[in-house]
């Protein structure tokens, strides 16, 4: 087997292509939740805690000497990617949640009650063979 036609079936196989897809969406829920994080959602925060912006929060460790930049911690902006991880984490959960429950009432669900079986043709002959019996 070339390689190229080994590469198309591994590609072509819908895990594969299913986990690319949920890759891409993933990415630009990323995106949106990071941009709701610092855009919509830190701003008010930091209103709130006396016009702090979050973005800029960080502990220098050596200051700037001419080129060379400053050594900083930017403590700020990991507070905003805790908090995109947890409304992703949190976004994720309820997705599943939902997904569980939707399959747990699929499980649920009583089965149509089987349809009784015919009896073959000769049950059917002994039964009225039977019943002739019975009415002389």
């Amino acid at each position: 087997m070339s390689m190229t036609s080994e590469f198309k079936e591994f590609a072509m196989r819908g895990n594969v292509v299913d986990m690319a897809v949920g890759i891409i969406i993933g990415g630009a829920f990323g995106k949106i939740v990071s941009s709701f994080v610092s855009d919509v959602l830190m701003p008010p925060i930091g209103m709130m805690l006396g016009g702090m912006d979050f973005s800029q929060l960080a502990v220098t460790l050596q200051e700037a000497a001419g080129e060379t930049a400053a050594v900083t911690i930017n403590y700020g902006s990991f507070i905003q990617t805790v908090i995109d991880f947890i409304i992703i984490a949190f976004a994720i959960f309820m997705a599943i949640k939902a997904m569980n429950n939707m399959k747990k009432k699929e499980e649920e669900a009583p089965a149509p009650a089987p349809e009784p079986e015919k009896p073959s043709a000769e049950v059917e002959l002994l039964t009225q063979i039977r019943d002739a019996l019975k009415s002389r």
